[in-house]
């Protein structure tokens, strides 16, 4: 098989009549999701849980078990052995990766250098990093059944003699504006998935890439609209929509495809948004009762960023005298706001879990 000659950008001979009606259906329901996001008052710490579930699912897709308790556990002190704490660190790099991400957006646009920090990151001390973090490969590769010759393979992507033009062909792209943005984001996420840049981390640095490069574009006021949970639960269509792509040249149906996975997930994002904004109102209503404290908000912001915490961590970042915390967190699990996942014993601290949230963050609460 010969290595993938990838399609010049911007696509030609697009088929509109069946693209324009998704691209209206998805800029929609992408619209409703961000008149959720621009309404939260601090994104970033409500909708944590909903970072670190995309991290479990992108990396679920690659392989890895690990759930949203499991990660959340072994952060706050529960520790997880053999294949699954391996699993656990891949899932906390590619979180690592997306907050690195939102910071450095802030200020520069995406760049073939970023994309590099996120792969140095991803592979940061796990699975893979021996295959050279961080940089672009400089090998051919494939990929098919393990084992198999380059002859065998389902997909040969190109040349890496040619690879770095290519990849400068990605990044004008990037800067451009094609017919719509979302239309756009179905082709930059393929053709880095067909230029597979790197020898490991193609598939989970190209679903970073869609929050991020939406909220270049300004289609998000947050880059927080994550979109592995539809891949996962349609992971065959998604590899098969894209292995369409190098066998028949068919970008119609990888970005149909993609326009009905944005449909969907912003549908499901914005009921797990709203979820979580009327949970921490009835939460700030329910830890006042509860506490009658002047640190209902510290404490409520506290176990929203984190729903599995130790003591110890709780105090370090509320910045809350120690009695006092201790007291709260009593008031708290006997109010059946937090449950106790680990008693504490000497110098080792409690493990608390705020359940509620987790729940939501799991997919096994939508309020």
């Amino acid at each position: 098989m010969q290595p993938y000659i990838p399609s010049a950008l911007p696509l030609a001979d697009l088929d509109y009549r069946l693209l324009l009606p998704l691209v209206g259906q998805a800029n929609a329901s992408l619209a409703r999701y961000d008149g959720l996001l621009q309404g939260i008052p601090n994104p970033a710490v409500m909708l944590s849980p909903l970072t670190t579930q995309e991290a479990v699912l992108s990396s679920k897709i690659e392989g890895t078990q690990a759930t949203v308790d499991e990660v959340l556990e072994q952060e706050a002190g529960l520790l997880k052995e053999g294949e699954k704490y391996k699993d656990i660190l891949e899932i906390s790099n590619y979180r690592q990766a997306l907050y690195s991400a939102r910071e450095y957006l802030q200020d520069y646009p995406i760049r073939l250098s970023f994309v590099r920090e996120l792969h140095r990151i991803l592979l940061n001390s796990v699975r893979g990093q021996d295959k050279t973090p961080g940089e672009f490969r400089k090998d051919q590769n494939w990929i098919g059944r393990y084992g198999c010759t380059m002859e065998q393979a389902t997909f040969v992507p190109p040349n890496p003699l040619q690879l770095p033009d290519f990849l400068q062909a990605w990044e004008l792209y990037l800067d451009s504006d094609d017919v719509d943005f979302l239309l756009q984001t179905a082709v930059v996420h393929a053709q880095f998935e067909l230029l597979h840049p790197f020898k490991d981390g193609n598939g989970r640095i190209g679903r970073i890439l869609i929050p991020l490069f939406l909220y270049q574009k300004r289609a998000l006021s947050q880059p927080m609209f994550y979109l592995s949970e539809y891949l996962e639960s349609h992971r065959e269509e998604y590899y098969q929509r894209l292995k369409a792509i190098s066998a028949e040249d068919d970008w119609n149906g990888w970005i149909a495809f993609f326009l009905r996975a944005v449909t969907a997930q912003a549908s499901q994002n914005s009921a797990r948004v709203a979820a979580i904004q009327v949970l921490y109102e009835e939460m700030k209503q329910a830890i006042h009762e509860a506490t009658h404290s002047q640190f209902t908000v510290h404490v409520l912001d506290a176990i929203f960023d984190r729903p599995i915490f130790s003591t110890t961590d709780l105090i370090a970042r509320t910045q809350i005298h120690k009695p006092t915390a201790m007291s709260l967190i009593r008031q708290l699990k006997a109010a059946g706001i937090l449950q106790e996942l680990r008693a504490g014993s000497g110098r080792r601290a409690a493990v608390l879990c705020f359940p509620k949230l987790v729940n939501i963050a799991e997919g096994r609460r939508i309020l």
